[in-house]
């Protein structure tokens, strides 16, 4: 489960700590705290915690608060997350963050993307990130297609073909708007580019179940959902895939280009912060969803088996 599982008595800490690790330089930037007081608020539910209010800690007073490995590395994650919204980065914020990690004795090749960008460059960054992506592939990748179409040297039509027959099945089923989603964003289809492996199915499937846009806000806010539905690695790692596009600018992936400080748009915080909370509240990690298998039932039926509550508005920060 993601970081909402500390216990209650902790968040007013966790926040305090939090706000210690960004606090460097001429303090944490206006997104920094954006970001930790959409976490405060919808994750966490405290909208009372107002973060001028919250006078920062430093590390050894959060060590000494989380003693378990599970919540010292979440802690250490959601560090890592805010760490990336600083723009421009800085050495000092890179430092602030060993810091409370050392202290905490949590160790994780996350918390080194933001040093090696500063100390070797992007491109470095950026060729360890891909490693990962090729690690985890087989698990973000659509289950009955892993097999067949793990990588496409070549488009390969028997792909694209297959999922066109989606389009057969009933208005309101998730095949059919598993393709109306291609139609409306004029998306080529899985198969017929090399670069749309079954990755790309799974990814795709679960943007038209959680109804996320296939914008630099909304692939944020779906990759933080499934995070938080499951902080398995595979997610974890995703997510910093995600982050590396649509936020720190660091990876172009494919045909995909990168983006920077996403999180600093107005909302866009908030809604990578419904994004966790939702997440949270969905009992199945969809990356490991058969997809194909439950393409002929309702959407609507799918997402109250799975629990997936409505987004508060489908129509404003999600689009951006």
């Amino acid at each position: 489960m993601m970081p909402s599982n500390f216990v209650s008595e902790d968040i007013e800490a966790v926040v305090a700590a939090l706000l210690g690790a960004i606090d460097v330089d001429a303090g944490a930037t206006d997104e920094q705290l954006a970001v930790l007081q959409a976490f405060a608020t919808h994750l966490w539910k405290r909208p009372d915690i107002k973060l001028p209010s919250v006078a920062p800690s430093g590390p050894h007073d959060i060590a000494a608060r989380l003693i378990d490995d599970k919540s010292r590395l979440w802690f250490c994650e959601l560090m890592m997350i805010l760490e990336l919204c600083r723009h421009p980065q800085s050495v000092t914020q890179v430092e602030k963050a060993e810091e409370f990690a050392t202290a905490l004795n949590v160790s994780n090749i996350a918390l080194e993307t933001t040093r090696t960008a500063l100390e070797r460059g992007s491109a470095v960054v950026a060729g360890d990130l891909e490693r990962l992506y090729g690690e985890i592939l087989p698990e973000i990748s659509e289950r009955s297609l892993r097999d067949r179409y793990l990588r496409l040297e070549t488009p390969d039509p028997a792909l694209s073909e297959q999922l066109r027959t989606l389009e057969d099945l009933p208005i309101g089923t998730l095949g059919h708007a598993y393709i109306a989603f291609y139609d409306n964003y004029g998306f080529t289809m899985p198969g017929d580019d090399p670069h749309l492996p079954a990755h790309y199915v799974n990814h795709d499937m679960n943007h038209v179940i959680t109804g996320y846009a296939p914008t630099a806000a909304g692939e944020i806010a779906r990759s933080g959902f499934l995070m938080a539905a499951n902080a398995s690695r595979h997610n974890w790692l995703e997510f910093l895939l995600t982050m590396s596009i649509h936020e720190s600018g660091v990876l172009n992936h494919g045909e995909i280009r990168s983006k920077f400080a996403t999180l600093s748009r107005p909302g866009v915080a908030d809604l990578l912060g419904e994004g966790i909370d939702r997440g949270h509240q969905c009992p199945i990690d969809l990356s490991q969803v058969d997809h194909l298998a439950i393409a002929d039932e309702s959407l609507e039926s799918i997402r109250k088996r799975f629990n997936i509550v409505p987004l508060a508005d489908p129509e404003g920060t999600n689009a951006i």
